[in-house]
């Protein structure tokens, strides 16, 4: 079906509406989502289940870009967010910086997928099946339907996956529950939890509440994490609040400009963002993935919980914790091993299609990124259809290997490079607001910003203290403050300070076209104009209150995390916050998408000024 380039990279602008839906949830929400998280709910407490508002925060990122990206998509015939940039800022310094970033998320991303689906064959099969083994075969499969098929193989078939990836979800979560003897008795399992002494991160400061159902407290002013080790968990208020800021990042990520690319309309964005993501897999993860986490401390999965005698039973081992978050999941699918076979596989099919579907979109993205910003940039410029196809091709292969050359003979680099994907995908957000809202940044701001962005985040997470060590000493993670904040931090000024220093009228009237078009086909009309406010009012209070410094509130409003009785609705205080925070974004998230516009279709048409072969008359 791919006749051209525009075809194969973007699916000729033609995806369908349930196909994007689906498509971009089950991009969104990888197998990481299905392996590793409920592990992490299970190492840290609920005080990480925090993270579970990525369902929300990611798909912001898609309200506050995705329909102006589109616009400006279809208006002048973008196939990757590198040509975008370029003819916006008029060089092409962000250009090949946008493509730094889209490797550096890829190829560890996709290597942590791949060495996640190895592992888990691993698990499955009894050690039959080694973890190299079911990395390499598992990505045989991927890079043949992706390299065959562009972005419309990945997206038909992460339809599928991302029905897959729900209902497995689901179902290992109704497996917790079946084994802790259902909702009533894990929440008077957690009350039991909560008085035991010793656990992984002892007690809150000043509170004394368990760390595994409380946070521990706003900041904490340590060195870093692995030069002073948190009191009472890491996960404090700024600690989750910048964590989603590096989510965010999933949809700041050069892909996600690509599958803006691809749709017919904005129509489908609305409905994937409010009601796929936010709804859907928001009360996935609250309800089922927190029983997963939690309810492995009364399956025998905790030392400390086992010796005070407050586990329910001991079908799942004690190694859980020593073999990685991405353990959890596999052995609550064994429980079923002898009664219900079947159901192992169609759950490890589940696993694997959550697996397949975040790493094929950024296979297929790179690829097209590798082929357009790169190849026909500067060496091919007039490349056919056909020669550009075949480099996708081969860029979606080099993408492959380098992931599963790094996963399978240095997972310390992987681990390192990992650390890295999303905070790098969050230094996207600075050149997406000056395309979309902010026309006074200039090019060599953005460009200089970027580059300080991407400094900032390496010297703030793991790979830096593993090349400086000693020399850095803030440590990983600063004042318990995610790299992506760190990275944003210097991003920003340094593209504020470099932008007041290099305003130009020429460049400045250019980038203004943009706007002005963004204006007449994005913006909000003028019966709505009041409502601006509002929406700056309901959302900085739900990043503060909900995922921020004020989420300490959660802790014991409804009832003291050490005593039961007081438990306002028979469950932890902190669930309970976090449930209801999960609703409030949900319409938050329906406020800014529908009511202000924000991912609805333009009431004026976009008339486009290309060819399909990528031809165009641009402004």
């Amino acid at each position: 079906m791919a006749k051209s380039a525009t075809d194969y990279f973007v699916a000729g602008r033609r995806l369908g509406l349930w196909v994007f839906v689906l498509a971009a949830t089950a991009t969104s929400f990888s197998g990481w989502t299905f392996m590793g998280h409920p592990g992490l709910i299970y190492r840290d407490g609920f005080q990480y289940a925090y993270a579970s508002f990525y369902a929300i925060t990611i798909p912001f990122t898609g309200v506050m870009f995705l329909k102006r990206q589109w616009i400006l998509g279809k208006r002048f015939g973008y196939v990757t967010p590198g040509e975008m940039l370029a003819d916006y800022f008029k060089g092409d310094g962000v250009r090949y910086l946008t493509v730094v970033i889209a490797l550096c998320f890829s190829i560890p991303y996709l290597g942590l997928q791949l060495a996640a689906s190895g592992k888990l064959f691993n698990v499955l099969s009894d050690g039959l099946v080694t973890v190299t083994a079911g990395t390499w075969i598992l990505s045989a499969v991927v890079l043949i339907y992706v390299a065959s098929g562009g972005l419309r193989a990945v997206a038909y078939v992460d339809t599928l996956q991302c029905i897959l990836l729900a209902f497995g979800i689901v179902a290992v979560g109704f497996i917790a529950y079946d084994l802790v003897g259902g909702w009533t008795a894990l929440n008077q399992g957690l009350a039991k939890v909560a008085l035991v002494k010793g656990t992984k991160w002892g007690v809150t400061p000043g509170d004394g509440y368990s760390a595994y159902l409380a946070i521990p407290g706003v900041i904490q002013f340590t060195a870093g994490l692995g030069k002073e080790t948190p009191v009472g968990g890491l996960w404090t208020g700024v600690m989750v609040l910048t964590y989603m800021f590096a989510l965010m990042g999933i949809h700041s990520a050069p892909a996600f400009s690509m599958w803006s690319f691809s749709n017919k309309d904005p129509r489908p964005f609305a409905p994937q963002q409010v009601w796929a993501s936010s709804f859907g897999i928001g009360a996935i993860l609250f309800f089922f993935t927190a029983a997963q986490g939690m309810g492995a401390h009364l399956l025998g999965a905790d030392p400390v919980v086992n010796a005070a005698g407050v586990n329910i039973s001991n079908v799942l081992p004690e190694s859980i914790g020593k073999g990685g978050q991405g353990n959890l999941v596999p052995f609550y699918i064994n429980t079923l091993g002898d009664t219900a076979p079947w159901f192992v596989g169609l759950l490890a099919v589940c696993a694997l299609a959550a697996m397949q579907s975040t790493g094929a979109a950024y296979m297929s993205t790179a690829g097209g990124m590798l082929t357009r910003d790169l190849y026909k940039k500067l060496i091919n410029p007039r490349a056919s259809n056909e020669t550009q196809k075949f480099f996708g091709r081969l860029g979606v292969a080099f993408i492959v290997l380098s992931a599963l050359l790094v996963a399978t003979y240095s997972r310390d680099a992987l681990v390192l490079l990992g650390g890295l994907a999303v905070a790098f995908g969050f230094q996207m957000w600075m050149p997406l607001m000056s395309v979309c809202y902010f026309p006074w940044f200039t090019r060599q701001g953005v460009t200089m910003g970027m580059a300080a962005g991407i400094v900032a985040v390496m010297l703030t997470e793991s790979i830096g203290q593993k090349l400086f060590g000693a020399a850095l000493p803030w440590g990983r993670w600063p004042l318990t403050m995610h790299s992506a904040f760190w990275g944003m931090f210097f991003n920003l000024g340094i593209a504020t300070i470099v932008s007041a220093m290099t305003q130009n009228a020429s460049d400045r009237a250019h980038r203004q076209k943009y706007h002005d078009f963004l204006a007449q086909h994005a913006g909000l009309p003028a019966s709505k104009q009041g409502l601006k406010p509002v929406a700056w009012a309901i959302t900085l209070a739900w990043l503060f209150f909900g995922i921020g410094p004020g989420a300490v509130i959660g802790n014991d409003i409804f009832g003291a995390p050490n005593d039961y009785a007081s438990w306002t609705f028979g469950i932890p205080s902190i669930w309970a916050w976090q449930i209801l925070f999960w609703a409030l974004g949900v319409g938050m998230m329906w406020f800014l998408a529908y009511k202000m516009e924000m991912s609805t279709i333009p009431d004026k048409e976009i008339v486009a000024l290309t060819d399909d072969i990528g031809n165009t008359q641009r402004a």
